[in-house]
This record gives structure tokens, C-alpha cells and sequence, in this order.
């Protein structure tokens, strides 16, 4: 408690953290992280949980990795800084060359420090390519919340509606399909927005990542390609949350037969430490070359720190078969916690890909926050995703032991009794 008074005392009154606060009987309460290996983590009273959000899916090789641990010894004994793109440094040319492979032939990269630096970079090739400001993102999307994305982020309104006048005017939001109802709605929609001519980017997520773990039908991303292709717009894949592994494909998009104009990294690219990527085809990349300077960069994009732990992330994907252990895992996951689930009174609907797994609660005001709170009781630390929050996200570690999930979903039978009492 007297660490939460601090926090409190020092930090800005933003975010969810109320609903957390105060622990009751039964239930768990906010609890402050003091160390962590692998897929275990122990809190500041000495407290062992289960780490399922494992840093909201950024944790792909889980806490302390030894691969990332070794690469950041290494690197901060020979370079820690550089200078950007003026004098880059061996690992960041690395680096972007892996990347490049990643994205497909011909592919050029920016490095950015998060996700919204990615999606920046991303909206920021689009307008330069098309010369058009109109963006296109979904309800439910989440892509960062700096001033790029925000006006794209369509999670809650909450978030846009104190800087509306500071945003891109041109965003405007259709739904995000979950059957093929909803699919035929949002290609119709998706019509009349290019019907008016001015958007030069259509951003989506492959899945809805933060709105719940969303899948929508198989259809969807091609009908996107083909309609950005026949009105000149760029398709963006944000693959932050999907990609590398954590949704069971190296890239989901390309998975699904799919060349989007450009890629959103981030996340897990540098094994916890910040990092994230813009690819793009060179076609593309090319705008940014032009006879008055234009630069999309910062004094920490592509540290070399970060550089390195992001090559030793990759190799271990690689190495340990990451991906199909991703994919494999999370398929039995989803059957046990639908198992588990199927008693239950609150209609909890488990959907995902990989180890990238939404629990929907929506049938019941404020049954995830509860069901949360008493799994963390329990030693299970998971987050909240939709734009009411009526969903548990599970993203662990890709390496998380199996007996582990076994333990969850026990615990998540009993937890589910619990709430439906």
C-alpha cells in the first residue's frame, strides 16, 4: 500500500487505475510489480503471479530473457548511442536489413521508439504518396495515442475528444466486422469513404488487438486490399499486436495472402526494451525522398540497444520455433478455456489466434473487471480490452509453460462460478 500512495502521490490522475485501487474480500487489487523471470512475477509484497499479460503482449520471450539479458550486456560494453540515420550505428543497419527480409523483397524501414511512432511514420508516407489527408480506421482500433494516431484510435471517443481541434479533421471510423453481416456493412461503407476521393490510407489491424481480441471473417483484409488498390489508397497493416508470433504468423497479413503497402512493428520487436518499425515497399518509401528535407525521426530511434535486443528476439523466434508453438499452443488454449467456459451462466465468449486471446464478458456490465480482479487473487494477472472494457486479453509469453495455462484455466472455472453467483 505505501508504494500505491506514492504512486499516487506523484503520478497524473489518468487511465483505469480507480477501478483497481482497493482490494476486497475475494478479489485482488492494483498490485506494484518488483521483479519478474520468465512467466513469473512477484509484486512488492512478496507476492508470486502468473504473468498472462506479460507487458500487453510485449513480453514475447517473457520476463529477463536470457538471450535479450546477453545481448543488452554486450552492446552496452561496445556502443550504446549513436547518431540516428547521420552516422548510424552496425546493429541498426543489421537491423533494418532483418526487417527488410521480414516485410518482403524491396522493402525499406523506419525505426521509431513505439507503436504510435510506427503508425506515424505510416500515416506520415501516406500523405506524402498520395498527397491525400483522409485516413480510414475502425471502431474499436487502438494505434497509439499521439497525435497521429490519435485522431485514428477508435477504442473510446474519451480519448480523441479533448484535442479534437489539434487532430486530422480527414479520419473518419467504420465498423469493425465480426461476422459477415457486419462484413457486408463495412464494405459498403468502405465504398462510400473512397467514393470521396481524398483518403490516402485505409488502417486496420489484422485483428482487433486492444478492442478484444477480435477476429474478423477471412474475407475481410483481401476485400480491404482490393478496394485501396482500385481507389489509389495505401492499406496499412498495424501488426503491432499481431505480429511476430503473437497472433501464430510471422505477419499475420502476409499469412492471410496479403502485401499491405505498409507495416506496423512494435511491441515485442525489442524484446521489452522500446523499439518499433515502419516497412514499406520501396515504391512507397520513395516519397520520402524529395528536394525540401522531410525526416520522420528521433534521438532514440534505432538505439543500439535497442537494435540488439531486437535481433536476439528474432533469432530466438527462430531458433525455439516460436511462431508454430504460438500458433499450436493457442489453439489448445482456446479449446480448454471454451471448455471451461461453457458452464457458465455469464455467456463468456473466447475468440483469438496464437496466444493472442480475448474473453468476451459483454453480456454483463462489468463481469470482466470482476472476473480480473478475482483472478488476480487467484495469482493471475491478466488485462482488459474493449471499449467498455467487457473482455480479458491473455497475451503470455510464447514460451510460457504449459503446465501454467493448464493452472489458468482451473482457475478460471472456479472464478467464473464466482462472478455468476
Amino acid at each position: 500500500m505505501r508504494w500505491l500512495q506514492r504512486f499516487a502521490a506523484a503520478a497524473a490522475p489518468m487511465g483505469p487505475q480507480a477501478a483497481w485501487a482497493e482490494p476486497q474480500p475475494g478479489v485482488g487489487g492494483t498490485i506494484v510489480y518488483q521483479s519478474a523471470r520468465g512467466s513469473n512475477l512477484f509484486d512488492a509484497d512478496g507476492n508470486r503471479h502468473v504473468d498472462l499479460a506479460a507487458g500487453f503482449g510485449s513480453l514475447l520471450l517473457g520476463h529477463d530473457a536470457e538471450c535479450v539479458r546477453h545481448a543488452l550486456a554486450r552492446q552496452s560494453a561496445e556502443l550504446v548511442q549513436a547518431l540516428g540515420d547521420l552516422h548510424p550505428s552496425t546493429v541498426k543497419i543489421e537491423l533494418l536489413e532483418r526487417l527488410a527480409r521480414l516485410g518482403g523483397q524491396g522493402m525499406r524501414v523506419i525505426l521509431g521508439q513505439s507503436g504510435a511512432d510506427a503508425v506515424s511514420a505510416a500515416l506520415k508516407t501516406a500523405v506524402l504518396y498520395t498527397g491525400k489527408p483522409g485516413v480510414i480506421a475502425f471502431s474499436g482500433a487502438y494505434h497509439g495515442l499521439s497525435y497521429g494516431p490519435l485522431a485514428s484510435c477508435g477504442l473510446r471517443a474519451s480519448y480523441r475528444e479533448p484535442f479534437a481541434a489539434q487532430l486530422n479533421p480527414s479520419a473518419r471510423f467504420i465498423e469493425y466486422p465480426c461476422d459477415e453481416p457486419a462484413l457486408a456493412r463495412t464494405l459498403a461503407q468502405l465504398q462510400q469513404e473512397l467514393a470521396r476521393g481524398d483518403v490516402g490510407a485505409l488502417l486496420f489491424e489484422p485483428i482487433l488487438g486492444r478492442g478484444g481480441c477480435l477476429v474478423p471473417p477471412a474475407e475481410f483484409a483481401p476485400a480491404l486490399a482490393q478496394a485501396c488498390q482500385a481507389a489509389g489508397t495505401l492499406l496499412i497493416a498495424d501488426e503491432i499486436w499481431t505480429g511476430l508470433g503473437r497472433a501464430g504468423e510471422w505477419l499475420y497479413s502476409r499469412a492471410q495472402g496479403l502485401s499491405p503497402d505498409l507495416i506496423c512493428l512494435g511491441k515485442g520487436l525489442g524484446g521489452g526494451v522500446p523499439l518499433s518499425a515502419c516497412v514499406g515497399s520501396a515504391r512507397v518509401m520513395q516519397a520520402w525522398s524529395r528536394a525540401s528535407e522531410v525526416v520522420h525521426t528521433s534521438t532514440f530511434a534505432g538505439a543500439p540497444l535497442a537494435c540488439a535486443t531486437a535481433l536476439a528476439t528474432l533469432d530466438e523466434l527462430e531458433r525455439a520455433q516460436l511462431i508454430a508453438r504460438s500458433a499450436r499452443l493457442g489453439a489448445d488454449f482456446v479449446r480448454a478455456l471454451r471448455e471451461a467456459a461453457s458452464g457458465s451462466s455469464l455467456g463468456c465468449h473466447v475468440r483469438g489466434a496464437g496466444l493472442m486471446i480475448g474473453l468476451d464478458l459483454s453480456a454483463r456490465a462489468g463481469a470482466a473487471l470482476e472476473l480480473a480482479r478475482r483472478l488476480l487473487a487467484r495469482g493471475y494477472v491478466v488485462s482488459l480490452g474493449g471499449g467498455r472494457r467487457e473482455c480479458i486479453v491473455l497475451t503470455p509469453a510464447l514460451d510460457i509453460a504449459e503446465v501454467l495455462l493448464e493452472g489458468f484455466v482451473a482457475a478460471l472455472a472456479e472464478a467464473l462460478r464466482e462472478v455468476a453467483a
